[in-house]
């Protein structure tokens, strides 16, 4: 018996069909993109004028597609680029605590800005004034572009000019990406899959010897994105300490002899499990907060948050741990000790700025110093103090491991040689607050 297809069964056939054309073509340029340009499933959609993703599926309009396809099918080419690249800079989970508005603009920006540079007959397209002029706006800065920096940009303009790029540069809906507030683990299980699609990606690229620019610039843009949050994390984690912990040490643990002992006597076990292991993870650490007039709330909590990511992670701190939060600028304003991770939690939630004077490093150090004599502080780690390093900087070396987290650009002369440093720019702050896990 012939099946005859229903209307709506025949336009499903025709937009996978499609879809699997444009996909093709797409590879045919870029065949390092195999892997990534198959991550999504496709979905109809009628709810949307456009495509949209969400890290797991590729959403469609069925009449879209149609229209699109025989007046420009270049167009579809660039439109589901667009979605994968999206997807590869991890720009879906990144927003963090920026607004989602011009987020979005910057995000779109710069994925129609890494297309446009591309020399692929496929994806060429004229451009119009007004993107080439943004373009050059952000070349102007010396900065590379990426979607902090595009978002600074964004929050100097005036709403008219703002609404002229959302109109410009706008290729796909957004409506499927995760809000900070609803994360889930199904958010986090797409972002860690574009994590190992793209590190594929970039994989395939080099293994085949290509000699392809288009291909290094899409994998540099996303090393600069992610860079920070791994750059840190790494950091952050020279301040651990070899030390016992609890725990039953699995490589000291003889599995046959334990279970021969319970077959043998019933409930009694020949070897007991080793109830301890060493471990080099964090103990005691400080974080000092320069609240001068050159730092800002939300730079500090953003700061913060990262940090406190980064020590909650299992393998990081200790169960019993001991941290302290100092705030000061030309004196110590506020110092909260920590004894739980839980605790770091409450912190973030409740967190206000105290001080706003001038920056003089050196009364940190003393109370610092004075803690550690009265032993306060017993297995100290180290410091980390988070400024803009416009200040008087202690010129005697600590006992303890020291390093200065600068923001933005800082005078490399006027820090001591003991001391560790390490560069991050205010733009990529949101995007470290905003990340889940190490990259």
């Amino acid at each position: 018996m012939v099946h005859n297809i229903t209307q709506t069964e025949w336009e499903e056939e025709m937009a996978v069909k499609i879809l699997g054309f444009t996909r093709n073509q797409l590879y045919l340029e870029l065949r390092f993109m195999d892997i990534a340009l198959s991550g999504l499933i496709w979905k109809s959609d009628n709810t949307i004028d456009t495509m949209a993703v969400d890290g797991d599926y590729l959403y469609y309009s069925r009449e879209q597609l149609f229209r699109v396809f025989k007046s420009n099918s270049r167009f579809l080419s660039r439109l589901y680029l667009h979605g994968i690249l999206h997807c590869i800079y991890g720009h879906l989970w990144l927003c963090g605590r920026r607004s989602r508005v011009l987020w979005d603009v910057a995000c779109d920006i710069v994925t129609e800005y890494t297309i446009d540079s591309m020399d692929k007959p496929g994806l060429k397209r004229p451009l119009s004034f007004i993107r080439q002029q943004f373009y050059k706006q952000i070349k102007d800065t010396g900065k590379a572009v990426s979607a902090p920096v595009v978002y600074n940009k964004l929050m100097e303009m005036d709403i008219s000019s703002i609404e002229k790029l959302q109109r410009e540069f706008y290729t796909d809906s957004h409506k499927y990406w995760p809000k900070e507030e609803k994360m889930s683990a199904a958010s986090n299980n797409a972002q860690n899959k574009w994590d190992k699609i793209s590190r594929q990606s970039q994989m395939e690229l080099e293994s085949h010897g290509d000699n392809d620019k288009d291909g290094t610039q899409i994998f540099d843009e996303r090393a600069r994105i992610l860079k920070g949050r791994r750059n840190y994390s790494s950091f952050l984690r020279k301040f651990a300490v070899l030390n016992e912990e609890l725990k039953c040490d699995p490589d000291e643990f003889d599995l046959n002899y334990y279970t021969y002992g319970l077959g043998l006597y019933g409930n009694l076990p020949l070897i007991e499990p080793l109830e301890s292991r060493e471990t080099v993870k964090i103990k005691e650490f400080v974080v000092a907060v320069d609240t001068s007039y050159s730092t800002n709330g939300e730079m500090v909590k953003n700061f913060l948050k990262e940090t406190y990511n980064i020590l909650s992670e299992s393998d990081s701190f200790f169960s019993s741990c001991h941290m302290r939060i100092i705030q000061c600028d030309d004196d110590i304003r506020m110092d909260l000790e920590i004894k739980r991770k839980e605790q770091l939690g409450h912190v973030l939630d409740n967190f206000h700025i105290i001080g706003g004077g001038g920056t003089d490093f050196r009364p940190v150090f003393r109370y610092i110093n004075d803690m550690v004599k009265n032993k306060i502080l017993k297995n100290l780690c180290g410091l980390v103090y988070f400024t803009d390093g416009k200040g008087i900087y202690p010129k005697a070396k600590p006992a303890y491991k020291t390093a200065f987290i600068f923001i933005d650009d800082y005078d490399e002369a006027s820090v001591p040689p003991w001391a560790m440093r390490m560069k991050i720019e205010p733009g990529h702050l949101h995007s470290l607050a905003a990340g889940n896990g190490e990259l």
